[in-house]
């Protein structure tokens, strides 16, 4: 399964990769889009592009065909993951950790496959310490000196958990996608998640009016999200 997951996460960069390469050519060409990229309305736009040259026309439907290709390699690898995932011994933990927001199959299942078991944790401090999701520390003496995040540990799953501390910058509620992911799960799990969401957009709008800048807005609620995460993980029976 980890290898799975990194294959994902390698074909998601080569999808980055190819429409940022695609975008730098419309650029040079004078071509803007002003709306949100890579929608229908988008690739109708595309198709309807006019070069006075014929070899940008060639280039341009090569840098489409490129875009396509790490597209259909992302969603495979997608499918192979959630077609894997029940023959995995880890796969109860992933189910859980789905009725948080922010944590849907495909960041669950990554999750845990870079991480493992959580419950070897004895407590959510050292999982955040094992992220590098705790501010670094220089002692001398009676000083003490605080600095930013120490980025230890897996930068896979850090980077992950910071892109699901975004989720929670709406206001807490259950969307029908969140309550269908929670609908198999015990009551005690469904009930730190619903506590999780309450803590975190509280939390995250406070940061915010407070002036702090983004970034540390969203580390610290990637912090917070990760003891719910194992808080979570240890209300998972486990599997002998």
């Amino acid at each position: 399964m980890r290898d799975l997951v990194r294959a994902r996460l390698d074909a998601v960069r080569a999808l980055r990769r190819a429409r940022q390469q695609l975008s730098g050519f419309l650029l040079r060409q004078g071509c803007h889009y002003g709306r949100p990229a890579w929608t229908q309305l988008h690739r109708r736009w595309l198709a309807g592009l006019r070069f006075e040259q014929a070899v940008h026309h060639i280039v341009l439907e090569d840098y489409i065909a490129a875009v396509e290709a790490a597209k259909v390699r992302r969603d495979r690898l997608t499918a192979e993951i959630a077609a894997a995932l029940p023959d995995w011994t880890l796969a109860p933990v992933v189910a859980a950790l789905q009725t948080m927001r922010g944590m849907a199959l495909v960041n669950a299942a990554t999750l845990i496959a870079d991480l493992g078991d959580l419950s070897r944790f004895g407590n959510p401090r050292q999982l955040m310490a094992y992220l590098g999701l705790v501010p670094s520390e220089h002692s001398s003496g009676a000083s003490v000196k605080r600095g930013g995040l120490t980025k230890a540990g897996n930068s896979a799953a850090r980077r992950l958990l910071i892109e699901a501390a975004w989720c929670y910058r709406f206001p807490a509620r259950v969307s029908r996608e969140l309550r269908l992911r929670q609908e198999a799960q015990p009551r005690p799990i469904r009930e730190i998640a619903w506590k999780a969401q309450l803590r975190l957009c509280t939390r995250y709008r406070k940061l915010t009016r407070a002036g702090k800048p983004a970034n540390v807005v969203t580390a610290a609620i990637a912090r917070e999200l990760t003891g719910f995460l194992w808080a979570i993980a240890r209300q998972v029976p486990a599997v002998v």
